[in-house]
């Protein structure tokens, strides 16, 4: 199918973007990877699109105090790519190897993926695991939301009209630190039927910290924090993080697809957090 009639631009500055989204008719296009398909197929029909992607003050990665500042339009093959990413935080790293294809990486951007909230995209495991932060931004100002309260529902957010995901913060891992993302993959979309991300930190022989992430079992992504606190505190020996893989779908209403069940999808919610907290706790020996 070919998309509507719509009006196309490509502001050359920050605030000239901001000022054409400002009355929310118009849908900011960075890499198009979602929001094209969704148009050809007219489950989308903005009257106009706003071109952010070739913005420079929303490409860029950055440390600063203790955490990487990602810009929206930083694309997942930079993410997968970057030394910074890869030596400061390589679950990020990680994840971005796992989306989509060579030429989905090269044109698909972070600020898209997030704002998108696809519930079986692979970003947001690993931003719940990581505890990430977004900075929204409009012609009105700025604010920053964690990912708990930015993913609301299914392909919904805590975006306002007229706003835009500028950046995302997370954390640069510290040394005792590991970490590790398992996915089952959908064979033809490459989307995750279950996607988990595991952060743990071992401190004197004990789990300090457990962080899980989960993606593609429920209608959004989320942190499994029951499975966290059964695991925080002990030796993670291996019957450890199976008694902690147990609870990961707990409170949490599958989704159901025709290729794989509610129940499917929970049996290999708890096979995949148990490999990944393995695989993330065999980093930290």
């Amino acid at each position: 199918m070919i998309a509507q009639n719509f009006e196309y631009s490509a502001p050359v500055t920050l605030k000239d973007a901001l000022s054409r989204l400002a009355d929310g008719t118009a849908k900011p296009l960075a890499g198009g990877m979602s929001l094209i398909p969704l148009m050809k197929l007219r489950l989308a029909s903005p009257e106009s699109l706003v071109d952010i992607g070739r913005l420079a003050d929303l490409n860029y990665i950055r440390e600063e105090k203790g955490a990487l500042h990602i810009g929206a339009t930083t694309t997942h093959y930079v993410v997968e790519s970057s030394p910074l990413v890869r030596a400061k935080c390589p679950l990020l790293a990680e994840v971005a190897s796992h989306i989509g294809d060579v030429q989905v990486r090269n044109m698909g951007t972070v600020g898209g993926s997030v704002a998108h909230a696809d519930p079986a995209a692979d970003y947001p495991a690993a931003l719940f695991a990581l505890e990430a932060k977004f900075k929204l931004i409009s012609s009105q100002g700025e604010r920053v939301v964690s990912a708990g309260d930015f993913f609301v529902d299914t392909f919904t957010t805590d975006l306002a009209p007229g706003e835009i995901v500028a950046e995302v913060t997370v954390p640069v891992e510290e040394t005792s630190e590991r970490a590790s993302y398992q996915k089952v993959a959908q064979p033809a979309s490459g989307f995750a039927i279950v996607g988990v991300a595991a952060r743990v930190k071992v401190v004197n022989g004990k789990v300090a910290m457990a962080r899980i992430g989960v993606t593609g079992l429920a209608g959004k992504a989320y942190r499994a924090t029951n499975a966290e606190k059964a695991l925080e505190g002990t030796a993670g020996t291996p019957g450890d993080v199976e008694n902690a893989a147990k609870l990961v779908a707990d409170g949490v209403e599958p989704n159901s697809d025709l290729f794989a069940s509610a129940e499917y999808r929970a049996h290999l919610a708890r096979i995949y957090t148990a490999r990944a907290l393995v695989l993330a706790l065999a980093r930290t020996a």
